[in-house]
């Protein structure tokens, strides 16, 4: 008689978080959290996003910056909605391609984070860069107070436009919140929005606020629905 070895089982082990820093502020409460080598952020209670992978975030700043190259654009200027884990940002400074980059961020300590805390490997060079400027506001107020015209708003400060962090939030996706981005674009420029899943309606929502080139890019992720970036252009 034969024996059957018995089958081998692994448990992934997954690290339990530290709280590195809680802040409460105007928006709400902010939590940054440390789990194994990685850190993530926390807002109201609600995943935002960590360090442990980054793909989409890069994405987003590429997705741009190839779409204003095919209209033969050089140096362009571009706007970040959301300093977050500073990935984005990072991505777009190591791109020569950008004349510009101002990154916009409300949470005071999300910056401070950045600025001499836990996240400062990810972001101190694109920070140090002197094409860089943080811009330390809400997204919507920037938007309506700017005399600035970016050639690209890349924005990533909710987890998509159906599942908003704050309610005020959800008026940037809006007719006239979709307004004030065009306000703010060139003539031809790219809108880029970050979400954790596809959205249709917002889709249509782009189309119905005169945008051209509404598609969406994909990115595949280990479990779930993927990861999407919303592309948009401004009319020239």
């Amino acid at each position: 008689m034969s024996l059957r070895p018995e089958a081998s089982t692994t448990t992934l082990i997954t690290p339990a978080a530290v709280t590195v820093d809680r802040r409460n502020g105007p928006h709400g409460e902010v939590v940054l959290r440390r789990r194994g080598e990685h850190h993530e952020i926390i807002a109201n209670g609600c995943f935002l996003m960590d360090t442990s992978d980054g793909r989409s975030e890069r994405l987003l700043i590429d997705v741009a910056a190839d779409t204003l190259a095919l209209t033969g654009r050089r140096t362009p200027s571009l706007l970040i909605g959301g300093l977050g884990v500073g990935f984005s940002l990072a991505h777009a400074a190591a791109d020569p391609r950008w004349r510009h980059i101002a990154v916009v961020e409300r949470e005071e300590a999300i910056v401070d984070w950045h600025l001499s805390g836990p996240l400062a490997p990810i972001s101190a060079a694109a920070l140090a860069d002197p094409r860089s400027t943080i811009v330390r506001t809400d997204l919507l107020s920037h938007l309506r107070e700017t005399d600035d015209r970016y050639d690209a708003l890349c924005l990533d400060i909710d987890n998509g436009p159906d599942w908003t962090v704050t309610d005020d939030n959800e008026a940037l996706y809006t007719p006239a919140g979709l307004a004030l981005c065009a306000r703010a674009l060139s003539p031809g420029g790219i809108l880029a929005v970050w979400s954790a899943q596809p959205s249709p309606a917002f889709e249509e929502a782009l189309r119905n606020a005169g945008f051209n080139g509404v598609g969406t890019k994909e990115i595949h992720v280990a479990r779930g629905v993927p990861d999407v970036v919303h592309l948009a252009v401004h009319p020239a």
